[in-house]
């Protein structure tokens, strides 16, 4: 297994794109979610992003209690 941290979305203010650059949702309380804002459409790819580093272990993030659908596993398909 690689120690290496890799990129999976950008963002651009607070819309959240896969790195293809297809909308995905909003960023809220460190989540993806999504807000029904529409499809926001595609901001490009941006290319290699390169390695930002580690940030460390994000922990369990737990339940927020948010009226928002998770979609955070729409940036990994």
């Amino acid at each position: 297994m690689s120690n290496y941290i890799y990129s999976v979305g950008q963002l651009n203010g607070t819309h959240v794109h896969k790195l293809s650059g297809a909308y995905v949702g909003e960023l809220h309380d460190d989540m993806v979610v999504d807000k029904h804002m529409g499809n926001l459409g595609n901001i490009g790819n941006p290319g290699n992003p390169g390695n930002p580093g580690s940030p460390g272990n994000p922990g369990n993030r737990g339940s927020r209690g948010s009226s928002y659908r998770d979609v955070f596993d729409d940036l990994l398909s």
